[in-house]
């Protein structure tokens, strides 16, 4: 993604640097990867602080405050080695990083620098954004030096290709992780692969790789601009907005590569849709919380990055916007695959275990999403016309609807209609909604007056109502009137 352009001189330092930065990135592999986490986070914490001391020479600010950051840090990471603490060994998985970065940037800024004010966050923010463009111009002049005396034009292709593997592929990993635990098929074919093209454990070997390139290059980014302690101001930082932008061919590499494993998943979704045995060890309870929540989550980042591309890719050559237009397209037609295939998997729950507000809205926002989609396809091909436009009318209505509908009674309406069918109803679940739900009990006593827990149900809710006070004018309310009264006229034996 293009942005404000960083110039950078690379040194025969700065490589040793990055050396020394990837051997953090190894350690931080071994010491957090490989099991619970004990001493490991002492041992990390001493070999990066020694880093941190032998690169800015022991010249440090603000050292009241650090030598107390720097007592938190160990004392914490201590803890991993003395105590066993589940609730704070998860939490401070998350606070110590925070504080290790914190504690760099306030030991670097001026003495001057008021460091309990809001201005400090906003300063934490700037560092990361600047340690990521460091990291963006330092591959750039490392690329440009490299293909100096290459063609300038396949040089910038094939630059331009490598910058789209290298946000495509995590996002592809992301992605088929979700589908593998979103569908059995899908995984058990995914899992045949390596064993004839990678070796044992490559995807295993892939993630701790790219974990340890993520950390590397994090802390070299973060390192060399806390170094420079202010960095330079350019004219075009006023005019960033202007010049953010996807580059096509990038776009098209991250496209092919999501399309493709869509391809692969949709393939195996239309041999369920059409084949009775798909399911084989499964119930259609446990097929569909398998896969249900993943594929809304990868559908939501097929939305981001639709949308983005969309927004930030500026490419007027007729065959690279025709090449675009079909990988959207594609794109959304198989996020259509899958949407069809979530809803249905929830179905299938709902048949199993009954109707919820959950399962209910969760329908709805699927139902808003391929009117979305849909919209977004035809955007795709007729430029003209306005998303954001669209998506605030539509979120307007569709926000509208959930409230004009009485989704509590169409909750109750379902269940007592599964009920019919099949005998089996939670009678607690409709006792846990309002007024909707008791009254949705009530028709269910009138059904089956010996419904297990049914009667002492509505006992309870008999007293509790009689023990209210009388309710003022301000509360009045329809459907409770309704609900109450036939309460009080129940006859429970």
């Amino acid at each position: 993604m293009g942005g404000v352009v960083m110039k950078v001189n690379i040194t025969k330092n700065d490589w040793l640097f990055l050396l020394a930065c990837i051997g953090l990135g190894v350690l931080a592999e071994v010491s957090f990867l490989h099991g619970r986490i004990g001493l490991s986070y002492l041992v990390f914490i001493s070999v990066f602080y020694l880093v941190v001391f032998l690169r800015f020479r022991l010249s440090f600010n603000h050292r009241r405050i650090g030598l107390l950051f720097m007592a938190v840090i160990w004392i914490l990471s201590g803890s991993y080695l003395f105590y066993d603490n589940h609730l704070f060994h998860n939490l401070n998985l998350l606070l110590i990083p925070v504080l290790i970065f914190s504690h760099i940037v306030l030991m670097t800024s001026p003495n001057t620098f008021k460091w309990n004010t809001p201005r400090f966050i906003n300063l934490l923010m700037t560092k990361l954004r600047e340690g990521r463009q460091y990291v963006a111009a330092f591959a750039n002049a490392s690329f440009n030096g490299l293909f100096k005396n290459a063609n300038k034009k396949t040089a910038q292709t094939l630059k331009r290709v490598l910058f789209g593997l290298a946000i495509g592929i995590p996002i592809v990993v992301l992605i088929t992780c979700l589908l593998m635990a979103a569908d059995t098929i899908f995984q058990d074919v995914i899992l045949r692969i390596p064993a004839f093209l990678f070796p044992p454990n490559f995807l295993e070997g892939l993630l701790r790789f790219l974990f340890v390139l993520f950390v590397s290059f994090s802390l070299f980014g973060v390192f060399q601009v806390l170094k420079r302690r202010q960095m330079p101001h350019h004219p075009a930082n006023k005019r960033t907005k202007k010049v953010i932008h996807w580059n096509s061919i990038t776009a098209i590499t991250i496209l092919m590569m999501m399309n493709v494993v869509y391809l692969l998943f949709a393939v195996i979704q239309f041999r369920y849709f059409f084949n009775n045995g798909l399911m084989e060890g499964f119930t259609y309870a446990s097929y569909a919380r398998r896969g249900f929540f993943e594929l809304i989550l990868v559908m939501i980042i097929n939305w981001t990055i639709l949308i983005s591309f969309l927004k930030y890719v500026r490419d007027r050559r007729r065959g690279i916007k025709l090449t675009l237009n079909i990988l959207y397209s594609f794109l959304i037609i198989m996020s259509g695959i899958m949407l069809a295939s979530g809803y249905g998997r929830l179905t299938l729950y709902e048949e199993a275990y009954g109707f919820t507000l959950d399962r209910v809205l969760a329908h709805a926002f699927m139902i808003y999403l391929m009117v979305t989609f849909s919209y977004t396809l035809i955007r795709v091909w007729i430029e003209k016309i306005s998303l954001l436009h669209f998506y605030l009318i539509v979120g307007l209505i569709f926000y509208t609807m959930l409230n004009v509908v009485n989704m509590e009674q169409l909750i109750v309406d379902k269940n007592l209609e599964r009920y019919e069918q099949t005998g089996k109803i939670d009678v607690y679940y409709l006792d846990s909604l309002s007024y909707s739900g008791w009254n949705g009990l009530i028709q269910l006593y009138e059904m089956e007056e010996d419904y297990p827990a049914l009667q002492q149900i509505l006992k309870e809710r008999q007293e509790w109502h009689a023990d209210q006070p009388n309710a003022k004018w301000q509360s009045i309310n329809f459907a409770k009137q309704k609900v109450t009264k036939k309460l009080e006229e129940l006859d429970l034996r």
